[in-house]
């Protein structure tokens, strides 16, 4: 390779890329170098030497006024016939003495090229300072030894500092400060690698997630650490209140499913009969073993509803719902979106916000399904397919939840006769009765009776600050009363007896109370023995359920005659309204002077 010495200033001259021309002081032509010729379309050889106004005209003017006045021009534009041109004249001078001028020229072409990219270059600039300042976390940028060279207005606000007074420093004499109480700058140098950390910024009393992340130049080495940070105080506060929020909403499930105890505690389900005991004993296994898909079968009055929350308090989700609604006291449409729950818009009348149903309300605990034999068979289907899959879909909606509650149902009906008649689907049938308790009548636990009567008396008397009193004649009157609103009909004997009696032994007035509904009974049951047309053979083969039907019907007869509304027939007898209904068609004692308060 040649050394500097062999280069001569007339190579120089030759290769560079501007065009220049150089005139002596009178304005001859002595140089033109190889960009020059290119430029402007002429031979160096055929011009040298010609005055310049010759030459170039429009430029030769430019030239002589230069040397004239003495003056540089600097960035005039010639437009030429062939090129427009960016012309520089600068002159030579020998001490005070003018000796000639240089012409640099460059095409405009490539002027203004090069312009628009200084330009783009500008604009860049001011895109990305604007970016870098105008965002809402704040940004370091350190050098390859943690020395701080920048920073953004967001990092002077969220640290509570001034640019001036961290710019230059390093990062550990700024840990040294007490600005900040780590630096993943630090980290970052040392592992070569984005390093990640929660800051507590003690001037401003805020935590930031401050991320260091390393660029490395074409060597391998890290040049620049660029830090984001990101304010976490606002939402930690709001983790701290969705926390909050959480605690409230377990507290409230927990309260509801204390209340859902209380009446459970108050009303002890009395079990002297071995059969009865049997029925307690098989549900506090299927409480513990948390077994889902339970039948309670009993009369109205029996004490579902207490066996369904003895399960649901002995089981490992006693603290969690206890959810329970009786399938024949709603309309079908209604009891669907009470079960199922509806989007926003699903019928005319749905809330603007939507409702959740029973089985997303009831999740993690109990959802108790009470009178399921009155339940519409195409909601059957849905509990059918509830039952297999666990997942519900809301009236309206597009996708499926995943609820996870155990189902009890409970029903006073014949289900297999509902079944036959299809009334009920056989598929949820079978799929319900793999696990059925049924709780017998009262009247088939005598020796329940005289223990659930002391209950009462006790708890009404404590209730009602009495010293009431119920002995021989009373007990023995109560026992030769069928009961057909079983523990129900007990309860609210006794409960009127100690409310409404006047004196302090309760035996008379339970006589009285009871006397029509025995003698009904009586006169019902005496005109079908003395039939002739009915043998004594064939009464006694007369099934259970037809006495039990008359006496029934007998019951709701005298009812009827004493009430002016369904809702005061059930007080009377002791059972639900809905119940009432129910049996008043099954008989066909609608209509009359009974009228329905809805």
């Amino acid at each position: 390779m040649p050394n500097s010495e062999t280069i001569t200033y007339e190579q120089i001259f030759n290769v560079t890329s501007n065009g220049v021309v150089v005139t002596d002081a009178q304005g001859i032509v002595t140089h033109i170098n190889r960009s020059g010729e290119t430029i402007l379309g002429i031979s160096a050889k055929a011009h040298i030497g010609m005055f310049v106004l010759d030459m170039l005209p429009l430029t030769g003017k430019q030239v002589l006024s230069a040397l004239e006045t003495g003056n540089p021009i600097l960035g005039h534009h010639i437009i030429g016939k062939k090129v427009d041109l960016i012309l520089n004249i600068t002159l030579i001078r020998h001490g005070a003495q003018v000796c000639g001028a240089v012409c640099n020229f460059q095409k405009m072409q490539d002027f203004e090229l090069t312009a628009q990219k200084l330009e783009s270059h500008r604009l860049l600039n001011r895109q990305l300072k604007a970016i870098f300042e105008s965002s809402s976390d704040g940004i370091w940028v350190c050098d390859g030894k943690g020395t701080v060279i920048n920073l953004n207005k967001a990092s002077e606000k969220l640290n509570s500092i001034k640019a001036k007074d961290v710019l230059g420093k390093n990062v550990a004499d700024i840990v040294k400060m007490g600005v900040v109480d780590r630096s993943v700058t630090l980290e970052v140098l040392k592992t070569r690698r984005q390093v990640s950390a929660m800051q507590y910024i003690k001037r401003s009393d805020r935590y930031l997630l401050t991320t260091g992340t390393p660029v490395f130049d074409e060597n391998g080495s890290i040049f620049l650490v660029v830090i984001n940070e990101r304010d976490m105080t606002q939402l930690n506060a709001i983790r701290e209140q969705l926390e909050q929020s959480r605690m409230v909403t377990e507290k409230f499930k927990d309260e509801l499913a204390e209340i859902s105890m209380l009446e459970l505690k108050a009303e002890e389900m009395v079990a002297e009969n071995e059969q009865m005991r049997q029925v307690l004993r098989v549900a506090l296994k299927l409480a513990r073993l948390e077994v889902s898909d339970i039948l309670i079968l009993g009369e109205s009055g029996t004490g579902k509803t207490f066996l369904a929350k003895f399960i649901h308090k002995n089981s490992r989700r006693s603290r969690k719902p206890f959810i329970q609604i009786n399938c024949a006291a709603l309309p079908e449409n209604l009891l669907e979106a009470e079960l199922f729950g509806y989007e926003k818009g699903a019928f005319t009348g749905a809330r603007e916000q939507g409702k959740a149903g029973l089985f997303e309300l009831a999740h993690e605990g109990t959802l108790f399904l009470d009178e399921i034999g009155d339940m519409p068979l195409f909601l059957q289907a849905k509990l059918l397919k509830y039952l297999d899959d666990h997942e519900i879909m809301r009236l309206g909606g597009t996708r499926s939840r995943k609820t996870d509650c155990t189902v009890i149902a409970a029903t006073n009906r014949d289900l297999e006769t509902l079944v036959a008649e299809k009334r009920f689907r056989q598929d949820l049938y079978y799929r319900l009765n793999v696990f059925t308790l049924r709780i017998p009548p009262l009247r088939e636990r005598p020796d329940d009776l005289f223990e659930l009567l002391n209950y009462f008396l006790n708890k009404y008397n404590k209730t009602y600050q009495t010293r009431k009193q119920i002995r021989t004649k009373g007990l023995e009157i109560l026992q030769s009363y069928s009961f057909p609103g079983n523990v129900r009909e007990l309860k609210n004997i006794v409960k009127k007896a100690v409310v409404m009696s006047e004196g302090q032994i309760l035996d008379e007035f339970i006589q009285n109370m009871l006397a029509p509904m025995l003698n009904a009974v009586t006169e019902k049951i005496q005109p079908v023995i003395s039939e002739p047309a009915i043998s004594q053979v064939s009464r006694k083969k007369r099934q259970l359920t037809e006495e039990l039907l008359a006496k029934e019907k007998e019951m709701l007869k005298y009812a009827m005659k004493r009430c002016r509304t369904t809702r005061e027939i059930a007080a009377e007898l002791g059972v639900s309204q809905p119940t009432v209904v129910r049996k008043m068609k099954r008989h066909g004692l609608g209509g009359g002077n009974n009228r329905d308060c809805l």
